[in-house]
């Protein structure tokens, strides 16, 4: 068996240290005159126009050398476009993304055919061109926040309806958890990589809490089960049997769950990517913190608050002696 609470301060570290490397990536981001936020937006937030250009490999020679960003970079300057931002793509550094204010048709127009000059022939099956103006930016970003706003009040309110106040609190915990280790991971994506967020980045955190909640009710509802009929039996026994007996679905779960989207990140096209890789993220973060966060945090509270054991029995007869009232 399995003891978790013994090696509770090292799962609660791990946790610390993940969160904090998030915020300290999210502190820089929001510091940096290109993101200017805490996970770097993508054209759904912040409008504008994105170009993706791959060149054309089956003209001899088109791909010997990687696109450079310096000469992108001139075109922009030349064609006067403020602050581009710019990033080069593909295995082979054959295609370039480009993110810059709204374009109409001619400036886009006139934009591909100066990068067609100065880097060479893009193949036209595989241009993309994206625009969003500013007014819908907003509103989809202001329609994401409020969905996950009530997503959290509603499973709050759940919660609290099912179990007791201090499960519902240290579920609620699990559930920032999660959010805060995705956007974390994300964020430091967003300053390595310059990967960002869309509006599906918002659908993936909706799905992850609804997943977190899931596995952490499955644990809570053994450890509400095992003291209803043990009342005598320590909390930290009763929430480590409560995780035995749970571990082999919630990872059961968890793996097949995740194998499907680790097939959509590697196979699937650049549109469901990174929502794919949000919601591994998201996913093994909740397994995690339904297991080693909500359990243990629960099990600390109770010992703090006295308690711990519910009831005391008598040696020979079985008696309750002491019941502590309690509504599990």
């Amino acid at each position: 068996m399995i003891s978790i609470i013994k090696q509770r301060n090292l799962w609660w570290s791990i946790s610390a240290g993940v969160i904090l490397m998030g915020f300290l990536a999210m502190a820089i981001s929001w510091g940096s005159p290109g993101i200017g936020a805490p996970l770097r937006p993508g054209l759904d937030f912040v409008g504008g126009t994105r170009l993706q250009l791959d060149l054309d490999c089956t003209e001899v020679g088109n791909c010997d050398q990687p696109i450079e960003i310096a000469k992108v970079r001139e075109v922009t300057d030349r064609l006067g476009i403020a602050n581009p931002n710019i990033q080069i793509t593909g295995e082979d550094g054959t295609g370039v993304s480009i993110r810059t204010k709204d374009l109409d048709v001619e400036e886009r127009t006139e934009l591909q055919n100066s990068l067609a000059e100065a880097i060479g022939t893009f193949d036209v099956t595989q241009t993309q061109i994206d625009t969003v103006g500013p007014t819908l930016g907003k509103q989809l970003f202001t329609s994401g926040l409020l969905a996950l706003f009530v997503a959290f009040a509603g499973i709050t309110l759940y919660l609290n309806f099912r179990f007791q106040l201090d499960y519902a609190f240290f579920a609620f915990v699990a559930l920032f958890h999660d959010v805060f280790v995705t956007m974390g991971v994300f964020s430091i994506l967003g300053l390595i990589a310059g990967v960002e967020i869309d509006s599906l980045f918002i659908v993936s955190l909706l799905t992850i809490i609804g997943f977190s909640v899931n596995d952490t009710v499955v644990i809570y509802d053994r450890v509400r089960e095992t003291l209803q009929f043990y009342p005598e039996k320590h909390i930290n026994d009763v929430v480590d049997e409560a995780v035995n007996q749970t571990l082999m679905r919630s990872l059961n779960t968890s793996i097949t769950t995740i194998l499907p989207l680790v097939a959509i990140f590697f196979l699937g096209g650049e549109t469901l990517k990174f929502f794919a890789l949000s919601l591994i993220v998201g996913f093994i973060s909740g397994a995690y913190s339904s297991i080693f966060i909500a359990s243990t945090l629960l099990a600390w509270w109770r010992e703090k608050t006295g308690r711990a054991i519910l009831a005391t029995v008598t040696e020979g007869e079985g008696e309750i002696l002491d019941s502590t009232p309690t509504t599990d």
